[in-house]
């Protein structure tokens, strides 16, 4: 038995869970929780597609502002050298349409914790960036280097319903199958072999068998070589890159909604009662005192009167009273409901105005700016970590296409929290007002120093 195999699939089944609750909370799919079983026996069936989902606010505001745009080099060479470098960069960029499926990584990485992307040469020897989802990839850590990737592993099901298995090691790829057809879970390490592209059925001793790509996977009856299975890996470094959200060294991400869930239920909780009280107090509860009770043959009390928008309540006795019972205060449960958003922007860090509506007016730049403070340093820190991941992926794709081992590269981000061009002038103004020179001034509105020079001359100040 081959002990990374059972390793790999010890991990794939443990975080499989997790993902799929994360997963699950973001498409909307919510446990009724804090419910009393006779809530749910009443309920549950009347409000089982029901949810007020705050939680894609949660991972989509972190997404939104994390936008790559290029990599610059911390080459300390020829300028000429280095544009090259990023360039090429911007090109394998955008041969794998990265503007689009990098915010698909991030999503994946701030909803489950955890995103993988694993870059491998196609047949034309040029690098290829393949994006995968938190539930099918794992990864195992060098112990005395945290940092570092030990061997990571990839699993996918088949049309055929059989289950491949790929070992991704610093120098090489072993490529393993299902021995038999699979619809549920995965199976055990001893029900895997390995696995080769065969178009025969014939014995590789007999000369028959050819290795071709795409045909049927290998028959229990076929004795496949292990060199078959394996994939020489030249470049000496585990081609699978982690995304980790908020992790600690060595271990998986956490999602960005591990602690948003619970209040997420409280949040249900809280409007599925409303929606209830709602319901009873569409007909309001009408009370008559004074008049004789009936019972039936079985001691039952008769109700007197039938309620409804056709029916009169009429007495004969001129004692009889009749009234109604107050409305239910429904304000109370919009306090709650609110109360629960102001706690999901406390836990998450979101900015309380992607949850509910500011109904004191528009806030200056000047607040929005300090209320998103917190926000702000969680986009940066994230900036941070996974900027070095894109950077080290893009390393080994130029890599791949013959570029220098030892380059380094830098993630260029786009600004979080850009400043309005208006302020900015507003600033410069402020500035040239304590003494700053017009030619620093206009140099630090944008313009270039050709520019400057012409416009300080035609206006004739110094």
């Amino acid at each position: 038995m081959n002990k990374d195999i059972e390793q790999a699939l010890t991990n794939l089944r443990l975080n499989s869970t997790r993902y799929a609750r994360s997963e699950r909370y973001y498409d909307g799919k919510h446990d009724l929780a804090f419910a009393t079983e006779k809530f749910q026996n009443t309920f549950g069936s009347l409000f089982r597609e029901f949810a007020l989902n705050l939680c894609p606010v949660i991972c989509d505001a972190v997404r939104d502002k994390l936008r790559v745009t290029g990599f610059s080099t911390e080459d300390a060479g020829t300028s000429s050298r280095a544009d090259a470098v990023s360039s090429a960069a911007r090109a394998v960029w955008q041969r794998n349409r990265m503007h689009t499926r990098a915010g698909e990584i991030h999503k994946q990485a701030l909803k489950c914790g955890d995103a993988y992307m694993i870059v491998w040469p196609d047949e034309a020897g040029r690098s290829m960036l393949y994006p995968n989802r938190a539930a099918n990839c794992t990864i195992v850590y060098e112990d005395d280097s945290p940092g570092r990737i030990r061997w990571a592993a990839k699993y996918w099901r088949m049309a055929d319903k059989f289950i491949r298995l790929n070992l991704f090691y610093p120098d090489r790829i072993e490529k393993y199958i299902s021995t038999t057809e699979c619809d549920g879970s995965l199976p055990d390490a001893n029900g895997f072999q390995p696995f080769a592209d065969i178009e025969t059925q014939g014995r590789r001793d007999a000369g028959t068998t050819t290795i071709v790509r795409g045909s049927v996977p290998p028959s229990p009856r076929l004795r496949v070589s292990a060199s078959d299975s394996v994939i020489p890996n030249p470049y000496g470094v585990v081609p699978v890159f982690h995304f980790a959200n908020n992790a600690d060294i060595g271990l998986p991400g956490r999602s960005e909604l591990d602690a948003a869930i619970p209040i997420q239920d409280g949040l249900n909780k809280s409007v599925l009662d409303m929606l209830v009280a709602m319901e009873y107090s569409a007909y309001r509860q009408r009370w008559a005192a004074g008049i004789e009770i009936e019972y039936d043959s079985d001691g039952k009390v008769v109700a007197p009167f039938t309620a409804g928008i056709d029916h009169l309540w009429i007495s004969e006795n001129p004692n009889a009273k009749f009234g109604d019972f107050e409305a239910a205060q429904l304000d109370q449960f919009l306090k709650v409901k609110d109360g629960f958003r102001v706690d999901m922007a406390a836990v998450t860090g979101t900015p309380l105005d992607y949850f509910m509506q500011n109904s004191g007016g528009f806030p200056s730049g000047e607040s929005l700016r300090k209320a998103e403070t917190r926000f702000l340093a969680k986009i940066r820190e994230r900036q941070e970590t996974f900027g070095q991941v894109w950077a080290d992926a893009m390393s080994f794709a130029l890599m791949i296409e013959g570029r220098d081992r030892d380059v380094s590269l830098i993630t260029e981000w786009e600004d979080p929290a850009p400043v309005a061009e208006r302020e900015i002038l507003e600033n410069i103004l402020l500035k040239k007002q304590i003494g700053l020179p017009v030619e620093q001034a206009l140099l630090e509105a944008g313009y270039g120093e050709a520019d400057v020079k012409r416009m300080v001359k035609a206006s004739g100040v110094e």
